[in-house]
């Protein structure tokens, strides 16, 4: 890391301005989530023990008084929520069997799963994003249980992310467990990170896609699939 700050000193680039630029812009560097190889190596337990002591430093830096009857518990229930529930699409063991059924009806339309709330975590400044989710498929011969697909959806927003990627591993892991090229996916999501600081814009939102197989293909798919998302409720 050393190295490569004196790299960027000395051709002349700020770091510090560059990585504020990096984080304004929502770049992604992959389509994987990036993790360490001995990301699992630490159990639940200790790993909520460490962001626990290390939160209470936070806050004691911040100036919070940690003796203050709302404020003492509050380490331990940010270590819990970080390994429990907000980041928990970090750990593999968490991620939901999409188990499937034949597709008895013979149902040879597209299935179409819409208005999915989903909350996430921008990467860059650990802010939530947070939006709806249309999913589209067309059937292989076999077919999903409805939950399921919202449970793929829910496992990769629990994880820091950016918009960009998230489209694209739900749209990777439906295309995997459905044995299915003929998968679509539309992310419309307000980010925090944008309307709460920075340029403080709370009026935008974002939308990314995600076509494959005869969505990406035929634009008669594509546009059907857009035209379910007007219904009226």
């Amino acid at each position: 890391m050393k190295q490569k700050e004196t790299l960027l000193n000395s051709a002349g680039i700020d770091l510090n301005q560059t990585i504020e630029e990096l984080g304004d812009e929502h770049l992604s560097s992959s389509h994987d989530t990036p993790l360490r190889e001995d990301a699992f190596e630490m159990d639940d337990d200790l790993k909520m023990e460490l962001i626990e002591k290390h939160f209470k430093e936070i806050m004691h830096v911040l100036g919070l008084d940690l003796s203050d009857d709302s404020l003492k518990g509050t380490p331990k229930r940010v270590a819990k929520m970080f390994i429990k529930e907000v980041f928990s699409g970090l750990d593999p063991k968490n991620k939901p069997e999409a188990k499937l059924f034949e597709n008895k009806f013979r149902y040879n339309e597209m299935l179409v799963e819409k208005d999915i709330t989903f909350y996430s975590h921008c990467e860059h400044h650990f802010v939530p994003i947070y939006g709806k989710a249309h999913v589209a498929y067309i059937s292989n011969g076999h077919v999903i249980g409805l939950s399921k697909i919202n449970r793929i959806v829910q496992y990769f927003a629990k994880r820091p992310q950016v918009q960009e990627r998230l489209t694209v591993q739900i749209g990777n892991e439906l295309k995997a467990a459905l044995n299915t090229e003929d998968v679509a996916v539309i992310l419309d999501a307000d980010h925090m990170c944008v309307s709460s600081r920075g340029v403080r814009d709370t009026s935008s939102s974002t939308v990314t896609s995600f076509y494959s197989g005869r969505f990406e293909n035929e634009d008669q798919k594509r546009n059907e699939f857009l035209k379910y998302l007007e219904l009226p409720r």
